[in-house]
């Protein structure tokens, strides 16, 4: 009944929520909602931008010259309704003709409840909700993504700051370990939740991670959908969410989200819980040591989805869109297995997949297979801080012996840093024609490897397909995993020592760690 009333007066003219409680408010071009949970927000009906977040009475907009919103500023009309349940819910709806940005106020959340719904891509600015908050309040975000009195050493968004590297790009964290971050000031706390089926219409896949905060003059909080950095695939059109800005007095909220509340408010694209499907399967065939480590993923054009494996194999996906899917099992990030698999509304299909990655018996190998170049050197710091950083080992060029710590071997080859030479000894018995392999998980200007094998060089391969983006600058790994398979003529190997040197081969040039370069998963010898 309150809510009810409220919203009438809002025909009469300018009211006060905070007297009056729950509820929306015009006042000249903005829209004033009050959640009765401690938050008060502001909207501009002409923009879509949100130009106040008043909770317990600290301001978190920042009030400069930029505020918060979707992309960069979507320059939509906006229209406020009560509704839901009990009129327990203010919906602010701002469209443009290829967008649009759903606010809602739930009764009693302290929190701003989000969807936006595409067509196409925005013209300005990349499909992200950035949330810019006042760095007086809020001063304590990814220390890794504190630019405040740094220099700018590559493009504009990595700096220095004393003798350390930072870059909003370091407050990344993978999409399926990432459904709550957030930064803090006294008294006060500001998370965006993505829960649930929250990413399904990103783009990148589980592993995928983008910027979640940089800290400046002002603190900005984001949550990225579509993306050029380093994203593997196309991006998805429909509706993205729901995900929340959530404010606390500090501590982080719950990732555990109830939206199904969404379906009562008439939202394009939303596909309510019941007419959704979901896949159950066991995977098999993944060695033992990486039981524990195992995902299974469902992407198509319109939607992706991914559920961990408990240790026996068993897993369970969320509730998906009906639709067919590519089903991918991977073995930590190295697809290992892939087929197709449907999903009708309201049911449960049943989904067994097993492993198809080779295991050859090796003379040796230098890392494990398993799509990522953990264990190698730099690779614990690589997602904190750019190459150049003082913290980080020398990158070479380095002579390895096979046996040696893998946490002295690269993690990553650079064009203009030099070569890896590979030493090792071969007995009577493992001389002849033998193969070897060089998995890679990233790649830049055209980077891949050519090896030298004692004086035989191996052939040039072509240049492969990787995101056109900087990557490991900016603290990623992830791309198309890429094996290159050399076979290397009887005749070259010898009893004894051997080397191998491997280049990277580019037909682009560039500064040291933004020359071409490539990231290695594991190299073994059969």
């Amino acid at each position: 009944m309150l809510g009810t009333l409220i919203y009438g007066l809002a025909y009469v003219g300018l009211f006060t929520s905070t007297v009056l409680g729950f509820g929306v408010t015009t006042s000249g071009n903005s829209l004033i909602v009050d959640t009765s949970g401690g938050l008060i927000f502001t909207v501009e009906k002409t923009t879509g931008d949100i130009t106040s977040m008043l909770f317990n009475g600290i301001e978190a907009q920042d009030q400069g010259g930029k505020r918060s919103h979707i992309a960069s500023g979507i320059g939509a009309t906006c229209s406020a309704v009560l509704t839901g349940n009990d009129n327990n819910y203010v919906k602010i709806t701002c469209t443009t003709s290829t967008l649009t940005q759903y606010y809602v106020a739930r009764y009693k959340d302290p929190a701003i409840h989000m969807a936006t719904y595409i067509t196409a891509e925005p013209t300005v600015g990349e499909l992200r909700f950035i949330a810019r908050l006042r760095r007086a309040a809020l001063s304590s975000g990814y220390l890794v993504a504190d630019i405040q009195g740094g220099t700018a050493i590559e493009g504009s968004d990595v700096y220095k700051v004393g003798s350390q590297t930072r870059s909003k790009f370091y407050s990344s964290r993978q999409f399926i370990d990432d459904q709550v971050h957030g930064v803090t000031g006294s008294g006060i706390g500001a998370y965006m939740i993505i829960p649930g089926t929250g990413y399904e219409s990103a783009s990148g896949g589980p592993f995928m991670r983008d910027i979640n905060n940089q800290g400046g003059d002002v603190q900005e909080l984001y949550y990225y959908m579509n993306s050029g950095h380093t994203q593997t695939e196309a991006n998805r059109m429909g509706l993205h969410g729901p995900y929340a800005l959530w404010f606390t007095t500090g501590a982080a909220p719950s990732a555990t989200l109830d939206t199904t509340f969404w379906e009562g408010l008439a939202v394009n694209g939303l596909i309510t819980k019941a007419s959704r499907g979901r896949v159950t399967g066991k995977a098999s065939g993944v060695p033992s040591a990486f039981s524990t480590f195992q995902t299974v993923v469902f992407s198509n054009s319109a939607a992706q989805y991914w559920a961990r494996t408990d240790s026996s194999g068993s897993f369970t996906s969320p509730y998906m869109k009906p639709g067919t899917y590519t089903m991918t099992l991977y073995k930590v990030e190295l697809a290992v297995a892939s087929q197709s698999v449907s999903v009708s509304a309201g049911g449960v299909a049943t989904s067994n997949i097993a492993s198809q990655e080779a295991n050859p018996t090796t003379i040796w190998q230098i890392g494990d297979f398993d799509g990522t170049p953990r264990g190698f050197l730099n690779s614990d710091k690589i997602e904190n801080m750019h190459p150049s950083d003082s913290r980080m080992s020398s990158w070479g060029p380095v002579t390895f012996t096979v046996g040696s710590p893998i946490s002295s071997f690269p993690m990553a080859l650079f064009k203009a840093v030099g070569s890896v030479t590979i030493r090792f000894t071969a007995t009577s018995a493992q001389v002849g024609a033998r193969t070897l392999q060089i998995g890679t998980t990233l790649a830049f200007a055209g980077g891949r490897p050519q090896v030298v094998v004692n004086s035989w060089t191996g052939p040039a391969p072509a240049a492969p397909s990787q995101p056109d983006s900087r990557g490991v600058t900016r603290g990623t790994w992830r791309g198309n995993n890429i094996m290159y398979t050399v076979s290397i003529p009887s005749g070259v190997l010898v009893a004894g020592t051997n080397t191998i040197t491997i280049n990277v081969i580019s037909g682009s040039s560039g500064d040291l760690y933004l020359s071409p370069n490539l990231v290695f998963d594991a190299i073994r010898l059969y």
